[in-house]
C-alpha cells in the first residue's frame, strides 16, 4: 500500500471515529424535552457517507493517475528513434553528401480550407519560396520542400522557417499551423512532466506530437 493511500485510509478512519464520538455525545447530552429526531440523525450519517465517498474517490483517482503515468512512460519509451511532427516552423536544408535535402514538415488545418499558401523564409526572414495549395480538409498534411526558391533557384544549405496562411471559400482566415520534424532521441522526466528530446528541434511533451512518421 502506498503512502498516499495509507494516509487517505488513516484520515478516513479518523473522520469516522470523530463523527461517531460526536454523535454519541450529542445523543447522551440531548435535551429530553427536545430530543434529536430521526431526520437529524439521518442527515448527519449522510454527511459522513458523503465524506467517506469522497475519500474513496480520491483514493481511486490516485490509483488511476499512477496507472496513467506508467502507461504514458511506456508509450513515450516506445517512441525513441521515431520521426515525428510537432508544432514549430523550423526546417533545415542540407545533407551529409551535400545534396539538397530538406527536413520534412507539415501543416495542421484546424478546419477545411479552400486556399492555403505556404511560404519558406530564409534566416533573415526573407521569403524565398511560395507554395500554393489547393483545397485542404481539416487535419495534417505532410510536406517536403525541394530546396529551391521561386523560379527554380538553388538555395544554400542552412536553416529556414515555414509560414502558412489559409482561408475558406468566403476569404475568411482558417486556423492552421506549421509542424516541424524531429527524431525522438530520449525520454526524461522534468519539473514540467514527461519530456521527449528531439535533438535540435528541442524538448516537447508527449501531447505535442501531431504525427508519427
Amino acid at each position: 500500500m502506498g503512502y498516499a493511500q495509507a494516509g487517505t485510509n488513516s484520515l478516513m478512519g479518523d473522520t469516522q471515529d470523530r463523527f461517531l464520538t460526536l454523535l454519541v455525545t450529542q445523543l447522551q447530552n440531548q435535551d429530553p424535552l427536545n430530543p434529536m429526531d430521526n431526520a437529524q440523525v439521518t442527515s448527519q450519517i449522510a454527511q459522513l457517507s458523503t465524506v467517506n465517498g469522497i475519500n474513496q474517490l480520491n483514493t481511486t483517482l490516485l490509483a488511476l493517475s499512477g496507472q496513467m503515468d506508467v502507461s504514458q512512460s511506456m508509450q513515450a519509451a516506445g517512441l525513441i528513434g521515431k520521426e515525428v511532427l510537432v508544432p514549430g516552423s523550423k526546417i533545415s536544408l542540407g545533407g551529409e553528401t551535400g545534396e539538397k535535402v530538406s527536413t520534412p514538415f507539415g501543416i495542421d488545418f484546424i478546419s477545411p480550407a479552400t486556399k492555403a499558401t505556404v511560404t519558406i523564409l530564409d534566416s533573415t526572414g526573407t521569403a524565398v519560396r511560395q507554395l500554393e495549395l489547393g483545397p485542404q480538409p481539416a487535419g495534417i498534411v505532410s510536406m517536403q520542400w525541394d530546396g529551391k526558391g521561386d523560379g527554380g533557384v538553388e538555395l544554400v544549405n542552412g536553416a529556414y522557417t515555414v509560414k502558412v496562411a489559409a482561408s475558406d471559400a468566403d476569404g475568411n482566415p482558417v486556423s492552421s499551423g506549421a509542424l516541424m520534424y524531429g527524431k525522438v532521441g530520449s525520454v526524461a522526466y522534468s519539473s514540467s512532466g514527461l519530456q521527449l528530446d528531439l535533438g535540435l528541434a528541442g524538448k516537447f511533451s508527449l501531447l505535442d506530437i501531431r504525427k508519427i512518421m
